[in-house]
C-alpha cells in the first residue's frame, strides 16, 4: 500500500512538473531547442569559451587601444594633501567629507595641517542611526510588520555609509577631534561583524518596543526603555571603536609636520570652531544627475538621514553642464569637493583610471550593452556607490572638460597615488552627486534649490548610501 502511493505521489508530481515547464511562461522543451539552435558553436568559439572560462573577464575585454600611457596633467588643480584609507569599511562619505573640511581649513590659514580622527565621528554615526532606528520603530507601531516602512527599519537597522549631510549633522553637533585623538580601531576598519551584531541587538530592541506601545505604555517608559537601549549600543561601541574624548591637548602643525605655537586644551567642539568656523548646514547644496526626473526641481528623500533631528538629504536634480561648470568654478577658487559615483563601472583598478571605452564586454559576448543612464538608474543597474572628493579638472582650448580626477579613500598606493582619472564622457555617465558651497551656484539654481521639495522614497534605486 505504501508503495502505490509513492508511486502515485511520485507520477503526479512528474506530471506537475512537465506542466509547470511548458505552462505559458515557462521554458518549454521546444523552447529550450530553439535557445540551443540559436546557440550552435561558430567557428573559433571554442577558444573564446575557453579563454572567457579560464580568465577574468576584465582582462579579456580590456580594450588595448586604451591602453595608452595616461595624461597626468590638469589644468586646473587644488592643493594635495594626503591620502587615507577607509580599509574595510563602509565609510568613503565620512573620507571624502573630512577631506573638504581639512581641504578648506589648509586654505584658510595657508599653512596649517590636520587630519580629523574618522573613529570618533563614526562613534556617533553609529548612535545616532541606531537611535534613528528605535524612534523609527515607536514611530510605526501602529503598523504591521510587513509594512514597508517598518521593514525599512528591521531590513537595515545600522549601516556605515552615508552622504555629505551626515557630516555636517554630525560634526555641528558633536565637533571633530584630529586623528592621533582617537585613532582607528579594527572594527572601525573593518565594519562588518559589529555592525551585524549591533544589529541584531536593534532589531531585538525594536520589537520590544512595538510590544511595548501594543501593551498601551505611556511616552515616558517608551523613552526610558530606549535610552537603556541605547546604552547599551553605547557599551558595545566603546568596545569596538573606543570611546570618544571630551577633552584634549593638540598642536596644530604645518606642511613639514612641525608643529606651530603652543599645544592647546580642547573639547571637540571647541576644535570644530577652529577648524571649520561656523556651521556646515545652510553652506551648501546638493546637486544630482538624475535623467529619469525633471531637471531644476527639488527633491527630498525621506529617512535618508545620520540624526533623528537631523536634515534628510536634499538635492537639486540638474543637467550635467550645470554641474561640470560650478565644478570648475569652485575647483578654479581651489576648493575640493564632494562627491559620488558609480565608481565600479569601467573601472581599471590597476591603472586607477576611468573610461567607458576600458572595456569592451559586448564584443567579447557577442551583444551589446546599450541602456542609457535614465535606464541603468530606473532597473538598478547603476547608481551611486562610492564618495570621493574632486580635486582637479583638465580644461580644453574652449574651457571644456576633457578629464577629471578625485582623491579616493582606498589608500595612497592605489591607482594614481592614491588618485582616480576619469575621463569626461564616464564622469557623465557615471557621477550622480556633487556637493556646492554656495558662493559657487548661480541665483537660478539657489531658487529652485530653494523652492518646497518633492518627497521621495528610500527605496528609490538611486538614493543608496555611499559606501
Amino acid at each position: 500500500m505504501m508503495r502505490l502511493r509513492f508511486s502515485t505521489v511520485l507520477a503526479a508530481c512528474v506530471v506537475l512538473t512537465a506542466q509547470a515547464q511548458t505552462e505559458s511562461g515557462g521554458i518549454s522543451e521546444q523552447m529550450l531547442k530553439e535557445i540551443e539552435s540559436k546557440n550552435a558553436p561558430q567557428v573559433g568559439e571554442r577558444a573564446l569559451q575557453n579563454a572567457i572560462a579560464g580568465n577574468a573577464i576584465d582582462d579579456l575585454a580590456k580594450n588595448h587601444q586604451n591602453q595608452r600611457p595616461i595624461d597626468t596633467h590638469f589644468s586646473v588643480e587644488t592643493r594635495r594633501q594626503s591620502i587615507t584609507d577607509q580599509k574595510q569599511s563602509g565609510r568613503c562619505w565620512m573620507f571624502s567629507g573630512m577631506n573638504v573640511l581639512r581641504s578648506d581649513f589648509s586654505l584658510r590659514t595657508d599653512t596649517l595641517r590636520t587630519d580629523f580622527s574618522q573613529a570618533y565621528l563614526f562613534f556617533y554615526d553609529q548612535l545616532e542611526k541606531a537611535n534613528l532606528m528605535l524612534q523609527g520603530c515607536i514611530d510605526t507601531a501602529d503598523k504591521p510588520l510587513d509594512d514597508q516602512r517598518v521593514q525599512f527599519f528591521f531590513r537595515s537597522p545600522i549601516g556605515d555609509g552615508g552622504t555629505f549631510c551626515g557630516v555636517a549633522d554630525l560634526a555641528e553637533k558633536y565637533g571633530l577631534v584630529p586623528a592621533e585623538v582617537m585613532p582607528e580601531s579594527y572594527s572601525s576598519d573593518n565594519t562588518s561583524k559589529a555592525r551585524a551584531l549591533v544589529a541584531s541587538k536593534l532589531r531585538e530592541q525594536g520589537l520590544e518596543l512595538r510590544k511595548m506601545v501594543a501593551r498601551g505604555e505611556k511616552a515616558a517608559a517608551l523613552r526610558n526603555a530606549k535610552t537603556e537601549m541605547l546604552a547599551t549600543i553605547y557599551h558595545m561601541l566603546t568596545f569596538t571603536i573606543g570611546t570618544p574624548p571630551t577633552h584634549f591637548t593638540y598642536a596644530f602643525r604645518n606642511s613639514q609636520g612641525q608643529a606651530v605655537g603652543e599645544a592647546r586644551e580642547f573639547t571637540p567642539r571647541t576644535f570644530y570652531k577652529e577648524v571649520v568656523g561656523g556651521a556646515l548646514n545652510g553652506t551648501f547644496i546638493m546637486v544630482m544627475n538624475d535623467p529619469r526626473r525633471a531637471y531644476y526641481k527639488t527633491y527630498e528623500v525621506e529617512y535618508d538621514r545620520h540624526t533623528y533631528d537631523g536634515h534628510n538629504w536634499k538635492y537639486v536634480n540638474l543637467p550635467m553642464d550645470d554641474i561640470e561648470e560650478m565644478a570648475i568654478a569652485a575647483l578654479k577658487a581651489g576648493r575640493k569637493l564632494y562627491s559620488s559615483y558609480d565608481v565600479g563601472k569601467m573601472l581599471d583598478r590597476k591603472r586607477g583610471y576611468a573610461d567607458t571605452e576600458n572595456y569592451d564586454y559586448g564584443s567579447l559576448f557577442g551583444t551589446t550593452f546599450g541602456m542609457t543612464k535614465a535606464e541603468r538608474i530606473s532597473t538598478f543597474d547603476s547608481g551611486s556607490t562610492h564618495a570621493m572628493t574632486l580635486t582637479a579638472v583638465d580644461l580644453d582650448a574652449d574651457g571644456k572638460a576633457t578629464k577629471w580626477k578625485v582623491e579616493n579613500s582606498w589608500g595612497a598606493s592605489w591607482g594614481q597615488q592614491g588618485c582616480l582619472i576619469m575621463t569626461d564622457r564616464w564622469l557623465r555617465e557615471y557621477l550622480f552627486r556633487l556637493v556646492v558651497p554656495n558662493e559657487f551656484v548661480p541665483e537660478r539654481i539657489q531658487k529652485a534649490y530653494a523652492a518646497k521639495p518633492v518627497m521621495v522614497m528610500p527605496e528609490d534605486p538611486l538614493f543608496q548610501m555611499d559606501e
